[in-house]
């Protein structure tokens, strides 16, 4: 069986006893049923891991800390998955998949034909939701750097914003393809629309000179497909697939 992983968003010192976080200690305790002694791995976000062995559990639960190292998980390629909102569980799905693809980052988009609608508190609480769904992607895929879940952005904002490298958007009448492009010299950010498809205005700058627009294909995919597939061909085509 595979030893568990938590994120200790704390820095975790080189050895010695530590205290383990609430929702660590109950997660152990209450839903993996471990058992003092038994063996587990931290990881705080540094891109490092250690193993430890629980030393106690309930309230003031904590791990032995044991050998530390640096797995080489984090893709060479620097991708940023920019995501137009999703209705229902979808965004859940769409994060955490994007985290196991290697991800660097997921800015979730408000485009003119999103169905889902948030703002304020309702905002707040989906954004804090996603970012563990990010956290608990990388505690099963082995990943030690937890992607950055950004503030939600408007399609205007994010456009009027410089690129920070690269910037694709699928658009599925697009000329080019996506597997036939070279390898970006620095990071990528692809754009995914929402499930109503881009708006008028909205094409009309993603095929400008601001970004290149690209297909994967002669097929429409869905919202929640799409961006996960760009995101397989990019790690098959010039990561580390």
């Amino acid at each position: 069986m595979m030893i568990p992983r938590f994120f200790c968003p704390a820095d975790l010192p080189d050895g010695g006893v530590v205290a383990l976080p609430p929702e660590v200690a109950h997660h152990a305790d209450k839903v993996l049923r471990m058992k003092v002694g038994e063996s587990l791995v931290l990881f705080d976000g540094s891109g490092r891991e250690v193993t430890a062995r629980l030393a106690a559990l309930g309230r003031h639960a904590t791990a032995e800390l044991g050998d530390w190292s640096s797995p080489a998980r984090e893709s060479s390629l620097e991708t940023v998955l920019v995501q137009a909102l999703a209705s229902g569980d979808k965004m859940d799905w769409i994060v955490q998949k994007a985290v196991e693809l290697g991800a660097t980052a997921v800015v979730p988009l408000v485009s003119e034909r999103c169905v889902l609608k948030l703002s304020g508190d309702r905002a707040e609480k989906r954004l804090k939701h996603w970012r563990q769904v990010a956290v608990s992607a990388c505690e099963q895929s082995g990943r030690n750097r937890v992607p950055e879940v950004a503030e939600l952005v408007s399609f205007a904002e994010f456009m009027a914003r410089p690129a920070a490298g690269t910037r694709l958007a699928l658009v599925p009448e697009a000329a080019d393809r996506l597997v036939a492009l070279p390898r970006p010299a620095g990071s990528c950010e692809i754009l995914i629309g929402p499930e109503g498809g881009w708006g008028d205005r909205e094409l009309a700058l993603l095929q400008g000179d601001r970004c290149r627009a690209v297909s994967l294909g002669p097929r429409i995919l869905r919202t929640e497909t799409a961006g996960l597939a760009a995101l397989a061909v990019m790690q098959a085509a010039w990561g580390d697939f």
